[in-house]
């Protein structure tokens, strides 16, 4: 403060109007409108592609839908690798990195620390059930994470586009698939196989904790998104409204600037509400209202 003060001071300027350049020089480089729209849209796509392809790859569908429901529990853990589930993997494992390379460059959100560590267990995790022919667990493990992400990237697009019911409907849907798919299909179908099961099967080694510890790590960060997911939609319920910060898509100078936008209304309003008192008053008493110009706190001028 004390060096803001300072350079307002060598300027011969107001310490909120220094602050407020440097807030915008701070935003200059920030991604448009358009691009955020472009990044959903691309987004949107591949999640589509490789939730269709997941289901695809999965030969045996009747096993799969039993092995979801946690019924084939005497089903090996590990399946022969076809060239499809190779692709997909490659698929899957080209698109997480891309993200990773991307990270310094995109909108950074409220989550980003968070994203950084879901990236990184989630390319450890699908490099090692490669490697360790982990197919169906990791196969799983990328369906139910796709489905979610399905809804979620149209849910940003439509409040690009302002399609606020739109986009309310498609979040409240978001919101039901992520709370069945992350909290309810995860834990109950691949921790309870590869933590549980598994032991019945094969002693304890490296892979076994090694895996486990990745998905433990992702079902935490599950639980971190769900609750800002029920806080939100406990919000959307009781108030009408949705706080837009919490979707993972809002910088975090955003909330600082609509703030200090809020400041400035009610500095002027509390300004001109004091002339208008004024002139008031003085008509009152007989007196003849101000012709003259005066300078508001914010620095323009007002006719009174």
């Amino acid at each position: 403060q004390g060096e803001l003060a300072s350079l307002a001071k060598r300027c011969d300027l107001p310490v909120r109007k220094v602050e407020r350049w440097f807030r915008r020089r701070r935003n200059a480089d920030r991604p448009s409108l358009s691009k955020k729209f472009c990044e959903a849209c691309w987004r949107f796509t591949f999640y589509i592609i490789s939730f269709v392809t997941g289901l695809a790859v999965l030969y045996d569908v009747t096993l799969a839908v039993l092995y979801l429901m946690g019924i084939s529990l005497s089903l090996p853990l590990s399946q022969p690798l076809q060239p499809s589930l190779f692709w997909y993997y490659l698929l899957e494992l080209s698109f997480y990195w891309s993200l990773v390379f991307t990270l310094p460059f995109d909108v950074k959100r409220k989550d980003f620390k968070e994203q950084i560590v879901h990236h990184a267990a989630t390319i450890f995790l699908i490099s090692f059930s490669y490697c360790a022919n982990y197919i169906r667990i990791g196969t799983l493990v990328l369906v139910i994470h796709d489905a979610s992400d399905c809804f979620l990237e149209p849910t940003k697009i439509f409040n690009y586009m302002k399609w606020k019911k739109t986009c309310d409907s498609l979040f409240m849907i978001f919101s039901a698939v992520f709370l069945i798919s992350r909290l309810v299909i995860f834990p109950y179908t691949v921790l309870y196989n590869t933590y549980y099961y598994s032991m019945e099967i094969f002693q304890p080694f490296f892979g076994y904790y090694f895996v486990n510890a990745l998905l433990i790590i992702l079902q935490l960060l599950h639980v971190f998104w769900s609750c800002l997911i029920i806080r939100m939609v406990y919000k959307f319920i009781v108030q009408g409204t949705m706080e837009k910060d919490m979707r993972s898509d809002t910088e975090e100078s955003d909330k600082d600037e609509e703030g200090e936008k809020i400041r400035e209304k009610e500095k002027n309003g509390i300004t001109y509400f004091s002339n208008v008192t004024s002139n008031n008053y003085i008509q009152r008493n007989g007196s003849e209202p101000l012709n003259s110009r005066t300078r508001l706190t914010n620095g323009h001028v007002k006719e009174r």
